[in-house]
């Protein structure tokens, strides 16, 4: 990447955006264009293709998506499929017709069949059926890899994909019915403490593994691969480690300083079993995690505190 380069991070007031701006700025690059949902609506075709070719970006960082969890991505099935096949169509092909010269895709670790051998590993796409609850989302993401590969093969475009594992971190979204299973917790545990309550239910029995990385890491490696690779291959993007859903909930207890019990609702879907990212690709780039989860949960409880409790 040229330091004078211009940089279109689409999703930049999201979680993993606005930590790959942060990341940007401190390594020195300065020449961003950024336009909030409400400015341009990447599902309108004409409006993304208005824009590229007024801005005319030299790098694209993908990172605006419709997510959720299991609450969410059951629930608004259409939605998700269809918001992010159109948003991520648009920006890839714009990105095509302005000769943008590297684009990265931020994918989903839900991409991978829900019984797929663990550690999960890039091969691994298209060998078995998906997760029911996150299907259709699963579908777009895999359509995007699918995207920027083809656009390499047929046009030679420099479009690279990576799968984040499960996310968290600063600018998280704290919403119970369309979080992440880690952000749900800390103000399920934060809310039970402050009202004096003596038990916190968690959805399902608690044994699935799960595999958590801090914002700030992701956006450090995508950085980082947006600099150094340049394979028609997606790379996961990962910790290689990961812990059951009770651990995280006694954790999160922990570092939120509730002193009640849990309660496991077994009615409740669990998910997929476990989730853990082979991630041997992307060490032998030479890129590896710095934050520890109980560092980065105890980050993540801060940033809760300062701007997210007064919103709610």
């Amino acid at each position: 990447m040229r330091e004078n380069g211009k940089i279109y991070v689409a999703g930049h007031r999201g979680m993993v955006g606005s930590a790959i701006v942060k990341t940007l700025e401190q390594q020195g690059f300065r020449n961003f264009v950024t336009c909030t949902s409400a400015e341009l609506d990447l599902r309108n075709q004409q409006a993304v293709f208005d824009f590229f070719l007024s801005e005319k970006p030299d790098y694209v960082f993908l990172a605006a998506a419709k997510v959720g969890g299991i609450v969410a991505n059951n629930t608004y099935r259409a939605e998700f499929i269809y918001d992010n096949i159109t948003l991520q169509n648009n920006v890839i092909h714009a990105a095509y017709l302005n000769k943008v010269e590297k684009l990265m895709f931020l994918g989903s670790s839900c991409i991978y069949p829900k019984m797929a051998s663990q550690p999960m590993s890039e091969d691994s796409l298209l060998t078995g059926v998906l997760e029911p609850t996150n299907e259709p989302y699963a579908i777009a993401k895999i359509a995007g890899i699918k995207m920027c590969e083809a656009y390499r093969d047929q046009y030679n475009c420099n479009f690279i994909s990576v799968m984040p594992t499960n996310l968290y971190g600063t600018n998280d979204n704290y919403d119970l019915q369309n979080s992440h299973v880690l952000p749900a917790m800390i103000r399920k545990f934060h809310e039970a403490k402050i009202e004096g309550r003596n038990q916190v239910e968690i959805w399902g029995t608690g044994a699935p593994k799960r595999e958590f990385l801090h914002a700030d890491d992701m956006a450090d490696a995508c950085v980082f691969l947006m600099k150094t690779y340049n394979g028609k291959q997606f790379l996961n993007i990962g910790t290689g480690e990961d812990i059951s859903i009770k651990d995280v909930a006694l954790l999160v207890k922990k570092i939120v300083g509730f002193e009640g019990d849990l309660f496991f609702d077994v009615s409740k879907p669990d998910g997929t079993p476990r989730k853990l990212m082979n991630v041997n690709q992307l060490h032998a780039l030479g890129w590896k995690h710095t934050i520890e989860l109980e560092t980065g949960i105890a980050m993540a409880y801060e940033d809760f505190l300062a701007n997210r409790v007064r919103k709610m």
